[in-house]
């Protein structure tokens, strides 16, 4: 048998990216609506006093948060070097669309949560939540729609949110940052040039990187950073073989194909659903008009559903328009609209900001709430817009 050509091996690492996180997103799904369920039945009491039973210095919902999340930021780590190195964002010409959206998908939405929250300056520290979308859930509504959306679309999509995603560690690691230990902080930057060191000397074995970043992820944890960065920090240090004009080596070629590769499923399929059934329960037995109206709640919900659509679609417009970028192949307008009104799901970063930004249980609970209703909204909107969309060669055809 001949080996696979490099044409093949890309097609093929993609749509395993694709496939993964779209049938990821619909577990995801059904773990949140689980948890929503649970949390308003009469296993309540259980299931909240589950997440905060001790286990060691953490409590079950800490080393959810803080640990297994550690391994969901390893993977988002890994996946924006390979793309931005070696992959679909690896020109200027393949980032400038979807990275320009991305910019605008997090700018209105901010924007969006602030107007509502000006009166309450505690409030705005809030104001990145409503910026990220889930890759995972959105990649899962849009799987629904087969053949009726271009792959093109979808690659557009998952690039924008892999770039959404680059934003929210950003923003988490300048943001949401107390209480600095900086003996732990130095102990943790030199552990990341250990990790440079090796990679630099050419250590291609995967156990070296695994064992330095644990070690990370303990002073990153007791440096006041939050534990889940090392995940990202550890990324991009493990080793790629890049190959120009060729991408996507095969896996067994290049570490952080291999680490990106073993980690796909488990994250997907256990890590993000656990993340969402622990934190997406949320009891609606004292919300009332007040708690919907509430400025935290609305300004979450109006900042996933409009600000999302208008901040993607209004760039992608301009840029388009001003025949700096061209609309993804074989996709129209409307199908366009549907995917940014898509942008609006989200669910596991926005969940994961808001619970930084607030310690107040009832203020994350109507964070939780605008959430459920902003990626809900977006989720059940650009459905329908997509479903009445016709493909465009049906269009050009009639």
């Amino acid at each position: 048998m001949s080996p696979p050509t490099s044409t093949g091996r890309i097609q093929s690492t993609l749509r395993r990216f694709l496939d993964n996180e779209a049938s990821g997103g619909l577990v995801l799904i059904a773990s949140a609506a689980l948890a929503l369920i649970v949390a308003n039945s009469p296993l309540a009491d259980v299931y909240f006093h589950a997440l905060h039973v001790d286990i060691g210095r953490l409590s079950l919902l800490h080393w959810i948060n803080d640990a297994l999340m550690a391994v969901f930021f390893l993977l988002v780590g890994l996946e924006i070097k390979r793309e931005m190195l070696d992959g679909q964002l690896s020109t200027w010409s393949r980032r400038i669309l979807p990275g320009a959206a991305a910019a605008g998908g997090m700018l209105m939405p901010a924007l969006i949560f602030v107007t509502f929250n000006l009166g309450n300056p505690a409030s705005l520290r809030g104001w990145a939540i409503p910026t990220a979308t889930d890759i995972a859930f959105a990649l899962g509504v849009l799987s629904l729609f087969g053949n009726r959306v271009p792959a093109s679309l979808k690659i557009f999509l998952a690039a924008l949110a892999i770039i959404d995603d680059l934003g929210a560690v950003i923003v988490i690691a300048i943001f949401y940052t107390t209480d600095i230990n900086v003996v732990a902080l130095a102990g943790a930057a030199v552990t990341l040039g250990l990790l440079f060191v090796i990679n630099r000397a050419g250590v291609m074995r995967l156990s070296a990187y695994l064992a330095l970043g644990i070690v990370l992820w303990l002073l990153v944890f007791a440096s006041g950073v939050h534990a889940t960065l090392a995940g990202v920090m550890l990324a991009l240090a493990i080793p790629i073989k890049r190959t120009p004009g060729t991408p996507e080596a095969r896996d067994e070629e290049s570490p952080l194909h291999h680490l990106e590769h073993r980690l796909h499923r488990p994250v997907a399929f256990v890590i993000v659903p656990i993340f969402g059934f622990a934190n997406a329960g949320v009891s609606l037995a004292g919300t009332s008009l007040t708690t919907l109206v509430d400025p935290h709640t609305l300004g979450v919900a109006a900042g996933l559903f409009v600000g999302k659509l208008s901040g993607v679609l209004a760039t992608v417009t301009i840029l388009v328009k001003l025949k700096w970028a061209q609309l993804p192949a074989t996709a129209n307008w409307s199908q366009m609209t549907g995917v940014a009104i898509l942008c609006g799901i989200g669910f596991t970063m926005s969940l994961f900001i808001g619970l930084l930004a607030f310690d107040d249980p009832s203020i994350q609970d109507k964070v939780k709430i605008g959430i459920l209703i902003g990626s809900a909204l977006s989720g059940i909107v650009g459905s329908g817009v997509l479903l009445v969309s016709r493909p465009k060669a049906v269009a050009q055809a009639a």
